[in-house]
């Protein structure tokens, strides 16, 4: 039964909002339209949290440093996130889904898996759905979004910034193979700035070089995600869509304006992160029992410390306290700490499902 499953051709739509926060702060202020806008701080330890098509003409993009930002686009305006008014566009938008069907898969609040295969409206060419939804967001929102259609999850996200802003496209199983082998690894989701540094290494710069090696290579180099790459390298990638994705992990975390280099002063700013954390546990009832501490020093390094416990965090006392105890280690230090975060997760509340990972910034 399960080889007749994997033969199923699916219909699935990858659906992302173009530039979402930054269009929505476009929207609802025309003085800021077609000028360059980065949603974030402005402060010398801010970050740019997203960019409209202006500002990305000068190299501006998400997680850059705000004053690397100001200094590529010196007319860049920065604007203050709104959650709330994202999280509501974003339930407009689920609604709009709804509409065709019930597989849905939220990636974050801006983009979406969605399996119509099987759809309320019985239209059987995905692509006009797409050309439906995209439309009816539009009417709905006043924002542009852009889709990829094709028969597996892999191929609709690549589909989906081939004709970005305000497009659409589609990868058939016909030429999903040949697509892929033409790509340059480095441009495939999934695959980051280190894994395709070291995929260079190994001579495989495009889909084809990496299709031309064995299993076993790149079991041995890669570990588990070499299998993962056997497969997208030929266009194959069985994952349905999830509708109730299960939580993964709850963060929060805060850039300082001043560097930490006391033990004192870093624990006074690990109580509020904690606090956060766990106001946002209890509001959705989630148990978790691994408490992450992260640390990013002023040289941009990056380390994490982790703790395990036997039973679930049960207090907000408790969250702090295994947070102090991972931090106290780290010091002193000769390195000026820049941000602290603090991420609960190993929930054992399986049945909070109903979102993805949150990133919660102070």
């Amino acid at each position: 039964m399960s080889d007749e499953v994997e033969t199923i051709v699916r219909k699935i739509i990858h659906v992302d909002m173009d530039a979402f926060y930054a269009s929505v702060e476009q929207r609802d202020n025309p003085e800021l339209r077609g000028r360059p806008v980065a949603v974030g701080g402005s402060a010398a330890r801010g970050v740019v949290a997203a960019a409209s098509y202006e500002a990305r003409a000068f190299g501006v993009r998400s997680a850059l440093p705000s004053v690397t930002a100001k200094r590529r686009c010196p007319d860049l305006i920065f604007v203050p996130p709104r959650f709330d008014v994202y999280r509501a566009v974003s339930s407009q938008i689920r609604e709009i889904f709804v509409e065709h069907t019930d597989l849905i898969e939220p990636l974050s609040l801006d983009e979406a898996y969605l399996d119509v295969t099987d759809n309320k409206l019985e239209i059987p060419v995905a692509t006009e759905i797409a050309t439906m939804i995209r439309a009816r967001i539009k009417e709905v929102t006043g924002l542009n979004a852009s889709a990829g259609i094709s028969y597996c999850k892999f191929l609709a996200k690549m589909a989906s910034d081939l004709n970005k802003p305000n497009g659409q496209a589609v990868i058939t199983p016909k030429n999903g193979p040949a697509f892929v082998e033409a790509l340059a690894v480095k441009k495939f989701h999934g695959v980051g700035p280190a894994t395709a540094a070291k995929m260079e290494r190994l001579g495989i710069t495009t889909g084809a070089d990496l299709k031309a090696k064995s299993l076993p290579f790149l079991q041995e180099h890669f570990g588990k995600s070499g299998g993962w790459y056997y497969s997208i390298a030929r266009g194959i990638d069985h994952r349905a869509v999830q509708p109730d994705r299960p939580r993964k992990s709850v963060g929060a975390e805060d850039t300082f304006v001043v560097d930490l280099f006391d033990l004192k002063a870093a624990r006074a700013e690990i109580t509020p992160i904690a606090a956060k954390v766990w106001r946002h546990c209890e509001s959705k009832g989630l148990n978790g029992r691994t408490v992450t501490l992260k640390v990013k020093y002023t040289d941009f390094q990056i380390i994490t410390r982790s703790r395990t416990m036997t039973n679930p965090i049960g207090t907000a006392d408790d969250l702090e306290g295994v947070s102090q105890s991972l931090l106290e280690p780290l010091f002193p230090t000769a390195k000026g700490v820049r941000l602290l975060g603090i991420t609960v997760s190993s929930f054992i509340d399986d049945e909070v499902s109903e979102a993805n990972q949150l990133e919660l910034q102070i």
